[in-house]
């Protein structure tokens, strides 16, 4: 079965309070907001980020080498 292209809201603002807590260094807390997103809106985000030109891992590694 093809999966949604949909995000839920929760699942953006568990990615968006992952950024933010990348940003300041607080890697458990980013990691935790990411593990929370369900499994659809996942794929949906990894499919737009692909959309865009690169993985979530190279957008995270692009924060954390931010002074």
């Amino acid at each position: 079965m093809p999966r949604s292209d949909h995000i839920s809201l929760m699942a953006a603002g568990e990615l968006r309070d992952a950024l933010t807590a990348l940003g300041r260094g607080d890697h458990a807390t980013a990691a935790s907001a990411l593990m929370a997103i369900d499994p659809d809106s996942w794929h949906a985000i990894e499919r737009r980020l692909a959309a865009l030109g690169g993985p979530l891992p190279e957008l995270l590694a692009t924060l954390t080498d931010q002074p």
